[in-house]
């Protein structure tokens, strides 16, 4: 088996957007993750500003993986949808134009009944997301971890087909309570990694973030599922609130370079 495919997010590495590239390329990466609210708007990269984009990624011989675009409600949640949707497709077009077909965001809260009408405005709208997908080439994968994977599943496989992918976040899942024993039912739909770790506490009720193959993720357990699905992405590290992050990232960079 190949190598893995390893990027980093550029938020964590807490640097202006082209000093945080040239690190990411010193630090081994293949690519990176780009925020659509912080590195770089939509809005800002047409033009010039799109060629300069893509003339530095060339220049250091990276890719990008993915572009994030995080919201404060998801998209269960009625207040300020349409934003939201028109914000997500914005994205959808910033990726595309960077080489990308995957844009993370989480879904928003998932109701267990399945006659929710919360439930079906969420089939409702992304499938509207989906259809959008198919025509501009980049796609929603729908990140993890607030909700157990089997319920996000459900919703994915009630949807047309293709009409949203997966980001699995390991870490997310481990520190909000969760498990990765149901991955092979959504690994088909995983389009991206989030490589992030952590360790469960049961009497706290929530877990806490720890570096890279020091928490509860079997990471080489969890490639060798991703291997059976034919996984193309990225393992994107994600490292949030470090107080070193260059040597962090580069270290979680380099334990996954050598599984």
């Amino acid at each position: 088996m190949p190598g893995l495919r390893v990027g980093v997010q550029l938020t964590g590495l807490k640097l202006p957007l082209k000093q945080a590239l040239h690190a990411a390329a010193r630090m081994g990466a293949e690519a990176v993750e780009i925020d659509a609210r912080s590195d770089i708007k939509p809005s800002e990269l047409v033009g010039t500003a799109l060629r300069q984009v893509r003339k530095l990624l060339e220049d250091l011989n990276l890719r990008v993986a993915s572009v994030r675009f995080q919201t404060r409600r998801g998209y269960e949640c009625e207040d300020e949808l349409e934003r939201r949707i028109e914000g997500t497709k914005q994205a959808m077009k910033m990726a595309y134009d960077l080489g990308s077909n995957v844009v993370v965001n989480h879904v928003g809260e998932i109701p267990e009944q399945a006659d929710s009408p919360v439930l079906q405005m969420l089939r409702t709208v992304l499938s509207d997301l989906g259809t959008y997908s198919h025509r501009i080439g980049a796609f929603l994968a729908c990140e993890t971890g607030a909700e157990p994977l089997s319920r996000l599943s459900s919703l994915i496989e009630s949807l047309p087909d293709g009409s949203v992918g997966v980001t699995l976040n390991p870490g997310n899942l481990l520190v909000n309570g969760f498990d990765l024993d149901n991955l092979p039912t959504i690994a088909k739909h995983v389009m991206l990694v989030h490589a992030k770790d952590g360790v469960r506490d049961r009497s706290r009720g929530r877990g806490t973030e720890v570096a890279l193959g020091r928490g509860m993720a079997e990471f080489p357990e969890i490639v060798a599922v991703l291997e059976e699905f034919h996984f193309p992405g990225y393992f994107v590290v994600e490292k949030d609130g470090a107080r070193n992050p260059l040597e962090e990232i580069a270290l979680a960079v380099q334990f996954l370079k050598n599984i």
